[in-house]
C-alpha cells in the first residue's frame, strides 16, 4: 500500500533518477529496522545447481549492478540476490537518456549498456555487505573488446567473483552492448563455455569449493537456436540457464510512447516470449540442466506460470518497479 502511494512521486522523476533514489532509501530503511516491519511469505526452499534456496524468488542482475544494496535488497524477502553485470573495467555505460518507463504497458525499455565500476569494486562491496545468503554474481564483457577476444573478459571475472559467489552467471544476451548476442551462436558459444569450464574446473580445486555457472540467453530466438543452445548446455555440463533476458521486439507495444526507443524491452510485454523459451528449454534439457525463469513476472500467478512451463527458480526485476516490495511476498507465497 505503501508503494502505491510513493510510485506516482517516483514515476515523476527520471527513470536513472528514481532508481538511486529508491536503492538509497532502501538502504536507509534497512539500517534502520523498516524493512524487518514488511509483512512475509512463509517461503519453500528449494535445491536447485546443489544450492539450498530459501524460497524461488530472486532478485535479477540489473538492479544493483555493483552490489552495494545488497542487504537491503535481500531483506525484502527474496531467497536469492544476483548482482551486476560487471565488467573487468570500469565503464559508463551508453548515453543518457537510457531508461524509459511505458506504463501502460508495465514495460521498461533500457540501452544502460553494463554501466558499472568494474569488477574489482564490486567484489569489495560484497565482501564489506557481508551477506550470508544466496548471492550470484553476472559477469559481461567491456563494450571496447572485441567478441574474439569476450573470452577473455569471461574469464578475468570469473577470476576474481568465484570466491565471493554462490553462483556465477555469464551474460552473453544484453542487446545494449554490440554483438553480444553473437556470442549465442554455434561455435561461439561452444568456445566460450569450453573455456568457461575448464577454468571452473581450475578454480574449485584452488579454493576448494565448486561455484555452478549459470548462461544468461535473450528472448528473440527460434526453436532451432534453443535447440542448439540447450545442446551445448548439456554438452558442457553447465549448471543452469537463465531464460530470459530483454527483447529487442517491440510488437507488444507498437504505437505508446518511447516504444520506438532503442534497448531491450522487459516487463509484462516478454512474459510470453520468455515463457515460450523456458517451455521449449524444458523440452530439450529433459531435467539435465535446471531452468531460471525471469521476464514479465508482474504477480504470483506469472510466477507460477514459469515454473509451470519448466523452470525450477524465478527471478524479478521490471515487475518490481511497478508492484513493489508486494510483488515479492505474493510470489514466494504462490509458489510455496
Amino acid at each position: 500500500m505503501l508503494y502505491t502511494l510513493i510510485r506516482p512521486a517516483l514515476f515523476s522523476l527520471d527513470p536513472e533518477d528514481a532508481h538511486r533514489f529508491t536503492l538509497a532509501g532502501l538502504d536507509l530503511a534497512h539500517r534502520i529496522g523498516l524493512l524487518s516491519l514488511l509483512p512475509r511469505a512463509t517461503g519453500k526452499p528449494v535445491h536447485v545447481m546443489g544450492i539450498d534456496f530459501p524460497n524461488a524468488v530472486g532478485l535479477a542482475a540489473g538492479l544493483d549492478k555493483d552490489g552495494a544494496h545488497i542487504g537491503a535488497l535481500a531483506a525484502l524477502g527474496f531467497g536469492f540476490i544476483e548482482i551486476g553485470t560487471v565488467t573487468p573495467r570500469p565503464q559508463p555505460g551508453n548515453p543518457q537518456p537510457r531508461m524509459f518507463r511505458l506504463p501502460v504497458a508495465d514495460a521498461i525499455i533500457n540501452r544502460m549498456g553494463f554501466n558499472n565500476r568494474g569488477v574489482d569494486n564490486l567484489v569489495q562491496n560484497v565482501a564489506a555487505s557481508g551477506f550470508t545468503g544466496v548471492l550470484g554474481i553476472n559477469i559481461g564483457k567491456n563494450k571496447d573488446t572485441p567478441n574474439e577476444h569476450a573470452v577473455d573478459d569471461y574469464l578475468a571475472c570469473l577470476d576474481k567473483v568465484y570466491a565471493h559467489a554462490t553462483y556465477v552467471t555469464v551474460n552473453i544476451s544484453s542487446p545494449n552492448t554490440q554483438n553480444l548476442r553473437e556470442l549465442q551462436k554455434d561455435e561461439a558459444l561452444d568456445a566460450l563455455l569450453s573455456a568457461i569450464k575448464l577454468r571452473q574446473s581450475e578454480l574449485a580445486q584452488r579454493h576448494g569449493k565448486y561455484v555452478p555457472v549459470a548462461l544468461k540467453i535473450a528472448p528473440d530466438l527460434d526453436d532451432a537456436q534453443i535447440a542448439a543452445i540447450a545442446a551445448l548446455l548439456m554438452m558442457h555440463r553447465i549448471d543452469a540457464v537463465i531464460a530470459t533476458n530483454t527483447t529487442i521486439a517491440r510488437d507488444a507495444v507498437a504505437g505508446l510512447p518511447n516504444a520506438d526507443e532503442a534497448g531491450g524491452l522487459s516487463g509484462r510485454p516478454v512474459r510470453a516470449a520468455s515463457t515460450r523459451v523456458i517451455r521449449e528449454l524444458a523440452r530439450h534439457l529433459k531435467n539435465e540442466v535446471p531452468i531460471v525463469g525471469v521476464g514479465g513476472i508482474l504477480s504470483g500467478d506469472d510466477a507460477q506460470e514459469k515454473i509451470t512451463a519448466g523452470a525450477s527458480l524465478v527471478q524479478l526485476y521490471s515487475g518490481l518497479i511497478y508492484r513493489g516490495p508486494e510483488l515479492v511476498r505474493e510470489c514466494v507465497q504462490r509458489l510455496a
